[in-house]
């Protein structure tokens, strides 16, 4: 009985002693000022600190509820927010009295331990966090993928994109000359039709020299054209071989056409 009294005795001491330390100048305020910066105790302001502290937690222990109702619990919310604020205000206050400075490690969580959302801004606690229109604030939504820049895009073209190797399997050099060949077949089929329409017009010229210099000169592109093709079939094919077009005939028969007419010039038999 006597150990019991003895800690009793000294418990009471102790809470006289803290009764003394914060009766400053007279009689301690029971009630907490409005604004932190009309206390000008250190002692006084780590007192009301620790009273919004505990009525803080009060409050989070209450918000658990989820049957009060969504209207009190929204009023809870508020509440708790309210006090989060007026408690950075005595933090501040107290850094200013030359006090520990709390607001450095102030973190908030939440009944299951998760760190609360948000940077110093409104709060959703317990309860609240379900309420209609908020639950969705806490969902995460997918980001949506970044999109490729032009250079993203450069980086996996090679030069099959561009067509630089394509004649190397000799696949595409064999369907070339084959077209080729059926083109130029067709182009001198059209082109010998037009000759005889022309022939069978009312007044038809008289054959000149020109003419059967054109004929025989489409037949050496012709046969010349023909011998390439066949050579480009049958030997072994090669990157890069050259084929001839339908430019490059053209070109060819302007050219002969240019060199005769240059050298009736010259000879004096142009009239």
């Amino acid at each position: 009985m006597a150990r019991n009294e003895e800690k009793a005795q000294a418990m009471l001491n102790k809470w006289v002693t803290m009764k003394k330390q914060l009766s400053i100048q007279g009689n301690a305020p029971d009630k907490r000022p409005y604004l932190a910066s009309e206390c000008g105790s250190l002692v006084q302001a780590e007192r009301w600190r620790r009273q919004i502290v505990r009525e803080t937690t009060r409050k989070i222990s209450e918000i658990q509820n989820a049957g009060m109702g969504e209207h009190r619990i929204r009023d809870l919310n508020d509440t708790i927010n309210r006090l989060l604020r007026e408690r950075h205000h005595w933090d501040m206050r107290i850094v200013e009295l030359g006090g520990p400075n709390y607001a450095k490690s102030v973190r908030i969580f939440d009944g299951d331990g998760r760190e609360l959302p948000g940077s110093g801004g409104y709060k959703y606690f317990g309860a609240a966090r379900e309420l209609p229109g908020v639950r969705e604030l806490f969902q995460k939504t997918e980001a949506e993928p970044p999109r490729r820049t032009r250079s993203d895009m450069y980086k996996n073209i090679t030069p099959d994109y561009y067509g630089y190797r394509d004649e190397e399997d000799g696949i595409l050099v064999k369907k070339e000359a084959e077209a080729e060949k059926v083109m130029t077949s067709k182009a001198v089929e059209l082109w010998r039709e037009e000759k005889r329409a022309r022939k069978d017009k009312p007044k038809v010229k008289q054959r000149t020299d020109e003419d059967d210099d054109d004929a025989d000169l489409l037949k050496q592109v012709e046969e010349s054209f023909m011998a390439q093709a066949s050579a480009v079939s049958n030997a072994s094919v090669t990157s890069h071989v050259p084929v001839i077009s339908q430019e490059d005939i053209r070109e060819a028969i302007l050219a002969k056409k240019k060199a005769d007419l240059k050298e009736q010039i010259e000879k004096g038999n142009f009239w």
